[in-house]
């Protein structure tokens, strides 16, 4: 049987031989990496074991605190931060577990933006067609897993963060009830939006690293039975534009499911989603928050190396008067409460990640009328879980040339319960 640290060689050589074009880690801790290979190793011929991410490779989001250096978040303006004192809680739950963290990953500049791409560093290309972009904004943990440089990596998940990487890449993204896992030494975006969670291959490898994480005991998830399971399309705006190969994927995956005496109904959702528009009209919760963030330069007026994507946003929403977020906040509690009280009647609901397939690299950055487009596409689906304080993952739907994922969506609080719905149905759709 091949050893961790063997394995973790293998990766470290197919990272040093790209070197020079490298944009899917911003930094590598090779060494630390190998020292936690060895401890692991060692651990496992003593036949002790910390756990389920005992000698897993695990890599980590450009947004995460790690002892003695900047956090940088993607961004130029960072570079000379100050270093963070302690590791963030995460990755200090993670290398507790065993978990051998071998680098940071890219990412869109603040977290800010679908597409994945980054002004700076480079942007990563798709794991699958590399001419392709990865999804944002936790681009280099899609690509990472995707590629098999990671066997987990940890994404932050703001309105789709860490799921349309994995709809994008073919792999699982998990995310979890704001809250769920403590943000402490993450850098924020939405400090009521944000939420940390794992990119894997297999819906068990999300819920082992959601448990480190969130500081419980890591069990294996069991079984549990489709048949009479409620499942709800929530058919309307959510279903528009959807690419017909996506479409008829969807299609297919609920076939399967539909054949085990799984109970699926329609189920209206759109109202709701109106309202919520409504509601944050004059801009989004996590661009006004963002705005907060960042309102000290934003301020000066200076110009600033940042991505113009990302400061045009913020630096309207930094405008918007304190009585409109207010209000906004306001209404999105009751909302939140109104969906809840919806999604009593189903356990799940299912729905695309996302409505399409990766564009290229380059006609994101030829049009930008497209580019707008496609990010508002990408964003529809997977930000109704933060909008409405719901958790939500996304498994890679079969038979795509290019990947798209299959999202289940469950209600506050139920990310357990969801995690064993999603493992019963990856099972089955392996199958």
């Amino acid at each position: 049987m091949q050893s961790i640290r063997d394995h973790l060689e293998i990766i470290l050589s197919r990272l040093a031989n790209r070197a020079a074009d490298e944009k899917v880690f911003m930094k590598l801790y090779a060494e630390a990496a190998r020292a936690a290979a060895d401890a692991s190793d060692a651990r496992h011929k003593a036949g002790v074991t910390l756990g389920p991410l005992d000698g897993v490779i695990v890599s980590i989001k450009d947004l995460f605190d790690v002892a003695d250096e900047a956090t940088t978040a993607g961004s130029l303006m960072r570079k000379t931060a100050t270093p963070a004192l302690v590791d963030a809680t995460i990755v200090s739950r993670l290398r507790q577990a065993g978990a051998v963290i071998l680098g940071k990953t890219n990412m869109t500049e603040f977290a800010f933006t679908a597409i994945g791409d980054n002004m700076h560093y480079g942007t990563p290309g798709n794991a699958i067609d590399a001419s392709r972009i990865p999804g944002g904004s936790s681009s280099g943990a899609g690509v990472s897993v995707g590629e098999g440089t990671s066997e987990i990596s940890i994404g932050s998940d703001t309105g789709g963060s860490v799921r349309i990487p994995a709809s994008l890449n073919g792999v699982v993204g998990f995310k979890p009830t704001a809250r769920r896992v403590p943000l402490a030494g993450a850098f924020p975006l939405s400090a009521t939006l944000d939420s940390i969670g794992p990119l894997a291959r297999t819906v068990a490898q999300c819920a082992q690293a959601d448990a480190v994480m969130a500081g419980e005991a890591p069990a294996a998830l069991a079984p549990i039975a489709l048949s009479g399971l409620r499942i709800g399309i929530p058919r309307g705006v959510l279903f528009g534009d959807t690419e017909t190969e996506v479409m008829a994927a969807f299609d297919r995956c609920l076939g399967k499911i539909g054949q085990t005496g799984a109970d699926i109904t329609d189920i209206s959702v759109d109202d709701l989603l109106a309202e919520m528009r409504a509601a944050t009209k004059r801009g989004s919760i996590a661009a006004m928050e963002g705005g907060e963030v960042h309102a000290d330069w934003l301020a000066t007026g200076a110009p600033v190396p940042v991505d113009p994507h990302v400061s045009g946003p913020l630096s309207r929403a930094e405008a918007i008067p304190a009585p409109v977020y207010i209000r906004a906040m306001r209404r999105r509690a009751a909302l939140c409460l109104a969906m809840d009280e919806r999604l009593a009647s189903v356990d799940v609901l299912a729905l695309p990640t996302t409505p399409v397939t990766a564009p290229t690299i380059v006609s994101m950055a030829e049009d930008a009328e497209l580019r707008d487009r496609t990010e508002g596409l990408l964003l529809r689906n997977t930000q109704v879980a933060n909008q409405f304080d719901l958790c939500a993952i996304s498994l890679p739907m079969p038979y795509m040339i290019l990947p798209a994922g299959l999202m289940l969506v469950a209600r506050h609080g139920h990310d357990r319960r969801l995690l064993r719905i999603a493992a019963s149905v990856e099972t089955l759709l392996d199958a």
